[in-house]
């Protein structure tokens, strides 16, 4: 089965596990402990429903949105996601052309194997990076100085990775940062000689062995020597909001903190003066029980008080869930995973396809939903009951759309 054949990106995600040795693979698709949050994100969905609107003219719709100076052609993007150059090669290069395609945006990941300087020349239309920080200020602006020389426009600081996550799939698969050439990793390489030789053998042979080019903390470690995210600088000072204040004051571009799920923290985002969050529990990976980004996207909705900018990501797989999230009060959805599958799958090539296919699936489902705009998306058109049956936190009912009366002769 080739990528094209792909229906949904599910299935590029099945391409994935097949050419992928299975520790490459668990570690994209892992969570934590016992996964809850990770299953919870996906199975939060199905606790919310439709409620479409009939007969409404959609034979005009609309799924392009605006946000950060840029008029983009859906309403959501690709999450960062590290070490994609393991997984496929030159992953983050790929993924940047195929959104610029798309005309999405691509989020380099700061731990990225790629400089920031070259994957910006692939994302020309919207340059956005991901950042892990400690507290130390010298550092952090020297690091920022960087990516503004190098046209970056949106900067999201993670500030949810204060301690190492306790990832027990990779221990059980054999995966491990650094990188050691176990026997199991051998055999695993043996038996997907794809990935072996399109990715392991090219890297090798056009860049040798990947360095982590954009951390803020720790120079440039090769993938034989680079710990996992919350080894690099647990201990170092966690980031808190006094590095916010100071980021507000010398980050010119848009400045967003990833990993809101309180209230209270979009609350003191605004204080700061950000202009965004990404509501995330970053994909089930870091905190097992975490709730999920849809279960909280009303609430910091609510407290953000239309100051900031509320982009969500974990757990989006299908249009229907975009529009969900949209309609809950997210103004933009990021999508991880699904990327970084599709690029293993089928390269530049099969992230434009996964992409055509989630454009594809909001654009029908808006239809027949009866909403002619992503604009448009509000509540009203979701039961919920379920997941908020004491209705979401500070919002009133929508108001129903007036109904035309039909005069009969």
């Amino acid at each position: 089965m080739s990528y094209r054949d792909a229906l949904n990106v599910f299935e590029l995600q099945e391409l994935a596990r097949r050419r992928l040795p299975f520790p490459l693979y668990s570690y994209i698709e892992g969570g934590v402990e016992d996964n809850q949050a990770r299953d919870n994100n996906r199975s939060v969905f199905q606790r919310i429903r439709f409620r479409q609107r009939s007969p409404v003219d959609v034979s005009r719709r609309s799924q392009s949105v605006e946000l950060f100076g840029h008029r983009f052609d859906s309403p959501f993007g690709i999450s960062p996601m590290g070490i994609g150059g393991v997984f496929a090669f030159e992953a983050d290069l790929q993924m940047a052309r195929a959104a610029a395609r798309m005309n999405v945006p691509f989020t380099l990941s700061g731990y990225s194997t790629f400089p920031m300087e070259e994957v910006a020349r692939h994302a020309t239309h919207a340059r956005w990076l991901q950042a892990y920080m400690d507290n130390d200020r010298e550092r952090a602006l020297q690091w920022t100085k960087r990516a503004a020389a190098a046209g970056y426009e949106v900067l999201m600081v993670s500030t949810d990775v204060p301690a190492r996550a306790n990832r027990e799939n990779n221990v059980r698969s054999g995966f491990s940062l650094p990188l050691r050439a176990s026997a199991r990793l051998l055999f695993q390489g043996a038996i997907h000689p794809n990935w072996s030789i399109e990715t392991f053998a090219r890297t090798l042979m056009k860049y040798g062995v990947p360095r982590l080019e954009n951390l803020v903390v720790g120079g440039r470690p090769s993938l034989l020597e680079a710990p996992m995210n919350g080894d690099m600088w647990a201990g170092r000072g966690a980031v808190d909001w006094e590095l916010m204040r100071f980021l507000r004051d010398k980050w010119k571009g848009a400045l967003l903190v990833k990993g809101t799920l309180h209230a209270a923290d979009a609350e003191m985002a605004v204080r700061v003066g950000l202009d965004g969050v990404v509501v995330s529990n970053h994909g089930g990976r870091q905190l097992d029980g975490a709730v999920s980004p849809i279960e909280a996207i009303p609430e910091i909705r609510a407290a953000a008080g239309g100051k900031l900018k509320i982009l969500a990501d974990s757990g989006f797989r299908r249009g229907t869930d975009i529009l969900k999230g949209l309609a809950l009060g997210a103004d933009f959805i990021l999508l991880g995973r699904p990327a970084m599958f599709a690029v293993a799958a089928g390269g530049e090539e099969g992230v434009v396809h996964a992409l055509s296919l989630l454009k594809s699936e909001v654009d029908n489902n808006l239809g027949l939903l009866g909403c002619p705009s992503v604009d448009d998306l509000d509540p009203s058109f979701l039961h919920f009951s379920d997941l908020f049956p004491q209705g979401l936190p500070g919002c009133q009912p929508a108001p129903t759309r007036p109904v035309l009366s039909v005069a009969h002769s």
